[in-house]
Parts: structure tokens; sequence; C-alpha cells
């Protein structure tokens, strides 16, 4: 999630936590510890590659949390400013917020290793886009609340409300997608697709509308569905994923490990003499969050590329046509080539 979800998330927990012994102190706490997993994004694993798919992982790790939690709490509860929680109650106050920053991004299509050092394995069951607007702002509401109420209980009650409200939106979340799935099985078996991987998540700033992914054998199929679609509304549309432009670098050690993160999820294209690999996960066809230049070609073959990151701007303008879409099945999102 974003880093703003994150912190009003960490401010709401500690609240609910220690806001009656620490009053608006322990939201401000909060809001701090909610940002702190993301601090891994300071450390250079190495290059842009490593970069992307070392984030989120031993810094949101329950295990690792696990083991930093009391040392903060004994830090803080041994501290003569702050003698008011316990040291089980920092624990607990601590380590939620923690925990709960995983579970936000879990939540999210990107992949988050929470039981790292077991696996490296990047779990995520996508209910949420990158950024939702509905569910953060009960948390910022929250927040606001405990740091401008005067009186803890109203500070206390609304924030808990904010809590349940902000979870209940998960739950409706929960429910739509495997609403969504079911549809989108049944078109993809119309259509004779028999897809390896498939992946849904909710389009931009909502869950009215979702966007699926495909892949099947040298294509994937970009699906758009609204929750408010017939079966036969919902738009599959196919794109060539061009693995053969990898065949003489697929072993390099960074492409492996990119094909590794996107589970799959990734097509090959090539601009001039670059070849790119993009995250089919995030973003939508023809403007992808994650491009890398992992391949040059050259007139004795392909040799391999920088590994830099191509920044694609985002067209705002989309948007608009994205949210026509949840109401209106006739509106057409992927932009085909």
């Amino acid at each position: 999630m974003d880093s703003v979800t994150q912190a009003v998330l960490g401010g709401a927990i500690a609240y609910a936590v220690l806001g009656r012994r620490l009053g608006k102190r322990a939201a401000v706490y909060g809001l701090a510890l909610g940002t702190v997993p993301d601090l891994d994004v300071l450390i250079d694993f190495g290059g842009p590659i490593e970069n992307m798919t070392y984030h989120r992982g031993f810094s949101h790790s329950v295990f690792v949390q696990a083991l930093i939690t009391p040392v903060l709490a004994w830090l803080v509860s041994g501290s003569k400013l702050e003698r008011g929680p316990t040291f089980i109650q920092w624990c607990v106050a601590i380590y939620l917020c923690f925990v709960t920053h995983s579970l936000a991004d879990f939540f999210t299509v990107y992949g988050t290793q929470l039981f790292w050092p077991l696996t490296d394995h990047p779990f995520a069951h996508s209910i949420l886009f990158i950024v939702d607007p509905i569910y953060t702002l009960p948390l910022i509401i929250a927040v606001i609340g405990a740091l401008m109420i005067r009186h803890k209980d109203k500070a206390l009650r609304l924030n808990k409300a904010m809590l349940v409200l902000s979870s209940l939106y998960l739950v409706w979340s929960f429910g739509a997608k495997l609403v969504i799935d079911e549809k989108i099985q049944i078109a993809l078996s119309k259509h004779g697709i028999n897809p390896g991987v498939y992946e849904s998540t909710p389009a931009p700033l909502n869950t009215l509308l979702w966007r699926g992914v495909a892949v099947e054998g040298n294509n994937y199929y970009e699906i758009w569905a609204s929750v408010f679609d017939d079966v036969d509304q919902i738009q599959v549309s196919r794109f060539p994923r061009n693995i053969e432009l990898l065949s003489s670098i697929f072993e390099h050690q960074n492409i492996r490990r990119l094909i590794w993160f996107t589970k799959g999820q990734y097509k090959a294209w090539q601009s001039e003499e670059q070849i790119f690999i993009s995250d089919l996960r995030m973003g939508v066809e023809g403007a992808y969050v994650f491009n890398f230049e992992v391949g040059l070609k050259r007139d004795d073959g392909t040799e391999i590329g920088s590994f830099q990151r191509l920044e694609q701007q985002p067209d705002l303008g989309r948007l608009s046509t994205v949210w026509k879409r949840i109401f209106d099945p006739a509106v057409r999102v992927s932009v085909q080539p």
C-alpha cells in the first residue's frame, strides 16, 4: 500500500491499544511505526532488479518483526518519557503496527515475503489497489480524531468505528474478488482459454472494476470485469508475450529472478535494439509500471542489457475510461497495439 495508508493504519492501531494511557502521543507513535517496514527501500541491494524484488522482504517478515518488537518495546517502556503503558502493551502495539503493515501489502498484487527466512515467496491475495482512498479515508479520520478531539473516550470510539469500517471494506473486497474470479473463469472457458497462470486485482482507486491477467503459452490475456457485468460482458483481449526474444539470455540470474518475482506474469517486447521485460500485474496494457531493459539486439545475437528500469508516465486520462467501464461494459479499456 501507499505510505499514507501505512502511516495512518499504524496510527489508528497504536491509538486503539495505547490511546487511553498515552492519548494523542499513541497515534504519533503509530504513524511512525506504520512506516518502519518500508525503510528497506533505503537499502541498495545491488541494482534495479534486486531493489524491486528484495523490497517487502525481511522487513515485512512476521518473524523478523516478532524479534524486533520486544527490543523496541524495552527501549520505549524503559524511557523516562513514556512510563504509562506496560512492556506487554508496548509489544502488542508495536507488533500490530508492523504486522498490519505487512498484511495491507499482502492484500495488494505486488507480493510480500511474510515468512522470510523460511521462504522468500512473495505472498499476495490482491483485494486492494496500491492506492485506495475508500480504504484509507476512514483511517485518516481516525488519526485526525485521535489528534484533535479533546475528549479521549469520544476519540477512542471514533477510532474503533473507523477501524471497523475499513475492515468491513476489506471484507467487501474479498467477497467481490470471489464473485469476479468465478465470472472470469466462466468467461475464459467460453473463449476456450485454459491459462496456466491467472491473477485478478482491483482497477485503480476502486473495487467495483477488476483487471485480470491470464497467461497461456506465449499469449496473455488482459481481462476487465465489473461487479455489474454478466459473464458475456467481460472483456478479454489477447496479446503476445514474445518470450522468444529472451531465448538466448533466459538463464541470466537477473532475468530468472524477475520471472520468478512476476510469478510468470510477464511479457517481453522490443524497441529498436532494446529488449524489455514488463511485469503484467501492475499497470495496464501499454502502460506498465515495471519495465526493465534486459537485452540488446546485435547483428551477431542478443547480449545482456543494463537492467535499468524504463520509466513510463501513467496516462491519467485513462482513469476516466476506467470509471466509465464500471457501469458501461461497452467501454474498452485495453488498448490494442
